[in-house]
């Protein structure tokens, strides 16, 4: 919300993003169970992309929405 400042207790004090890091693991964790090495790889890199420019749009749009 404009103006509230960020949430810094629970997981979110060791975690800016705690449910990209559990993205991250599923999407390596799930294709291992069944032996899709090549899928978890792929994903992984491919997620890995994605998330690099999420996350930097998202901490822009928190730095112009949280007041100094």
């Amino acid at each position: 919300m404009p103006g509230m400042p960020p949430v810094t207790s629970g997981p979110y004090r060791w975690v800016a993003h705690p449910n990209y890091v559990v993205v991250v693991v599923e999407g390596v964790a799930l294709p291992l169970v069944h032996t899709a090495w090549v899928t978890a790889l792929v994903f992984t890199v491919a997620n890995a992309a994605l998330l690099t420019v999420r996350l930097r749009v998202e901490r822009r749009a928190l730095r112009e929405a949280v007041p100094a």
